[in-house]
């Protein structure tokens, strides 16, 4: 398998060369249909595959896939307003929230449906060169993280739902464990100014600013989880909070977290809705600020300004039969 860092930048530069209505690709010498497909990094692998499957089916057509975190998925729709086919995201709710609204340019909504087709959780990735791999377990992750000398990534959760899962995890730890400060003590006061939870009506509350600032080398954040892979695979950080089919598809080792914490339940008793992160975009019409902890589910959608909806449907229906069926690198199936 290539390295992340270099299959992600092949993957944005192939769709930076033709991200216009239509090019000709593929030493053909006509010009293809150009489908561009929008997911969420987590997704880039699998969808790899369906991208081979669909331009097997459709060979007149050029299937681009940018992954970017799921926020800024949207964005690329609902702030930037680029031509974008099919948009995949790791956090079914942004839909709604976030494209359940009008377009001023079509005074239509951004979307009116989407599809949930996965589901995750999040666990704990590192590899044999991390620091501690040979001790660290289910039971005392907390305190190997924690430790001085132990690097921890995750990725920017103003931009991608990874990393404001990460915060969720450790809200939830803190009430799950007796005692602990693993929010604070691997996140909160690695930043200047230092984030706080405060307990608002009983849910604890992480309130960002719109610009993170790390205040140390101890936490390391990335635009999205798929270059926090890159780095972790580098040996720049030891430990990275990850979903589960991202650690598996790319063969790293991890460690399951308790579905109290992990947002893997679909069991509304766990008690996602306990935690929260109000996100602190200001500049960005179509950013919700709010948060709340529930189970992962991935979702798919067809902008009402698709070019291709015909096509863009196919794609979509392909996505959720693949989802079924599994594989390297898929998150777990809905009813699975």
């Amino acid at each position: 398998m290539p390295p992340i860092k270099f299959l992600v930048a092949a993957v944005v530069i192939i769709g930076m060369l033709c991200w216009g209505t239509g090019c000709t690709t593929g030493g053909t010498g006509h010009e293809q249909t150009v489908l561009k497909v929008l997911p969420a990094g987590s997704l880039l692998q699998p969808f790899e595959e369906v991208e081979k499957a669909f331009e097997a089916e459709h060979p007149d057509v050029d299937v681009q896939v940018e992954g970017h975190g799921s926020i800024q998925v949207i964005r690329q729709v609902t702030d930037l307003h680029r031509p974008v086919d099919v948009v995949a995201v790791a956090d079914a709710s942004l839909i709604p929230d976030l494209m359940f609204r009008t377009d001023p340019a079509t005074g239509t909504n951004f979307t009116d449906s989407y599809t949930p087709f996965a589901r995750n959780a999040m666990v704990i990735a590192y590899t044999n060169k991390s620091r501690y791999a040979n001790e660290i377990t289910s039971e005392n992750w907390g305190a190997v993280l924690s430790r001085p000398d132990v690097r921890v990534g995750i990725s920017n959760p103003m931009l991608d739902a990874a990393g404001y899962r990460s915060i969720m995890v450790t809200l939830l730890a803190d009430r799950y464990y007796a005692n602990s400060t693993l929010f604070t003590d691997l996140i909160g006061r690695h930043f200047t100014p230092p984030l706080v939870a405060e307990d608002v009506d009983g849910v604890a509350t992480v309130r960002l600013p719109e610009v993170l600032h790390p205040s140390d080398e101890k936490l390391v954040i990335r635009d999205g989880s798929i270059f926090v892979l890159s780095h972790l695979e580098a040996g720049g950080i030891d430990y990275a909070f990850e979903y589960r089919s991202v650690a598996e598809g790319h063969d790293l080792r991890w460690i399951d977290l308790p579905p109290a914490i992990d947002l893997s339940s679909q069991n509304p008793a766990e008690g996602y809705g306990k935690v929260k992160v109000v996100l602190g975009f200001q500049r960005f019409s179509a950013i919700g600020q709010d948060r709340i902890g529930q189970p992962i589910v991935y979702a798919v959608t067809i902008p009402n300004t698709a070019p291709n909806r015909d096509l863009a449907s196919e794609f979509a229906d392909l996505v959720v039969k693949e989802s079924e069926s599994g594989g390297k690198g898929w998150p777990a199936t809905l009813g699975g």
